[in-house]
Formats: structure tokens, C-alpha cells, sequence
């Protein structure tokens, strides 16, 4: 079976609100309040929770890897308090999936998220069901830009690994499909939309309703 493997954050949901708002829950103890804005910081959140401590204690000018090392594991608690209250799916995202399916591929996701978390925001969301497989950041002992987990998350969908589409939305889902040999979809419609041409993707997706007609060409 051929089948088309999607990153998370980013591409199928705008997670950032809920994520900017557990590392500022970390800002706040360390007593800076909120270093991290809504909307302007949203590719920060976007590339995750040590990502986000860094860049906010580069802000204070207070940036220390122990600190980030020390409140990464708090940030991941205040995220799974409250994990869906801004989080949204993309226009479109849900539709495209399920046409998809229709279409005969099998679908998946691979994220950098830590596997539990992931498994709570797509249950949440009442989408889970809709995935074959999912792959998070500790699913294997490897994570993306290594092949492995999008490997992975094809087999378990029901699919030849060299058989499959990344639909990302960052440079690190694009060095992922490189690696892999397989080609690459990066959405522009994300916080970094803008600069997705410029890592040359096999194709760009303006809109989730555009993805099965890509997807068929990619497989043409």
C-alpha cells in the first residue's frame, strides 16, 4: 500500500496557543511572567518545548541549557493539563484525510511530540480514529530528521516505507523525506509558510482541499 505520513504541530493542527501558554507557565515560575507571545511566537512553539525555553530565556537574557533541561519536564506537565483549549485542526485537514483513505492510500502521522502527548491531542480532538498509524518522538530510539520513525509510521499504516508522502511543514520534515528517498509536501499556510519554498519540496499545499489532487500527481 502506498501511503502519505503527516507531521503534527504545524501541518494538520495550529497547536502553538496551547504550547506558548505551558512555557510561559514555566517563565512565570522562574518569574518572568509571559516571555512568549501568542501569534508572533507560534513557530517557536511550533519546534517544540526546548525550543521554546531557549528562545524565551534568550529573551531575558537569562539562557541557561540546565534551566531548559531542568523545565522541560514542567512545560510537558503544564501542556498535558491543558492540552486542547487553543489547539485547532486546519481547515480542510480532516476532509483531506478522509479522501485519502477513499483513494486507497493508507495515512499516518510521525511527529516530534512525545508519543503519549500526541495520542492525548488527537483523542481529544475526536481524530485519532482516523489514522492508521502514529509515530511520536520516543515511539523509536531515533526521531525526525532520521528516517526511521516516517519508515516506521508507513509500515504501521499498512505500507511500503518507500511508498509514501511526508505532507511537514518545516526544514526538519523536509531532511526527514531526503533522507528517506521519498518525496515531501510542505504546507504554507503554517507560521513559517512563507519560507517553505525555499527548502524546494517535491510540492507546496496552499490549502488541505488541494492535497489528494498533489498527492496523486506526486504518485503519477
Amino acid at each position: 500500500m502506498r501511503t502519505v505520513i503527516f507531521d503534527l504541530d504545524g501541518t494538520l493542527a495550529d497547536t502553538s496557543g496551547d504550547l506558548l501558554a505551558a512555557a510561559n507557565q514555566c517563565f512565570q515560575k522562574m518569574g518572568y511572567g509571559d516571555v512568549l507571545i501568542p501569534g508572533q511566537d507560534a513557530g517557536v512553539a511550533l519546534r517544540g518545548g526546548r525550543m521554546m525555553l531557549t528562545k524565551g530565556l534568550e529573551r531575558v537574557d537569562a539562557f541557561d541549557a540546565a534551566i531548559v533541561e531542568q523545565y522541560y519536564p514542567v512545560l510537558l506537565e503544564a501542556y498535558a493539563a491543558a492540552i486542547d483549549l487553543h489547539t485547532f485542526m486546519y481547515p480542510g485537514a480532516m476532509d483531506a484525510v478522509e479522501q485519502l483513505k477513499r483513494d486507497g492510500f493508507g495515512v499516518g502521522i510521525c511527529t516530534n511530540k512525545p508519543a503519549a502527548l500526541a495520542e492525548q491531542l488527537l483523542s481529544n480532538l475526536g481524530v485519532r480514529d482516523a489514522f492508521h498509524s502514529m509515530v511520536g518522538a520516543d515511539t523509536l530510539p531515533v526521531r525526525k530528521p532520521n528516517p526511521e520513525p516516517l519508515f516506521e509510521a508507513a509500515r504501521r499504516a499498512g505500507g511500503d516505507p518507500a511508498q509514501c508522502i511526508l505532507i511537514g511543514d518545516t526544514d526538519t520534515d523536509r531532511k526527514t523525506a531526503r533522507a528517506a528517498g521519498v518525496p515531501s509536501v510542505l504546507v504554507t499556510f503554517g507560521p513559517a509558510g512563507g519560507d517553505m519554498a525555499d527548502l524546494e519540496p517535491e510540492a507546496l499545499l496552499d490549502h488541505f482541499d488541494d492535497l489528494p489532487g498533489v498527492v496523486a500527481g506526486l504518485y503519477a
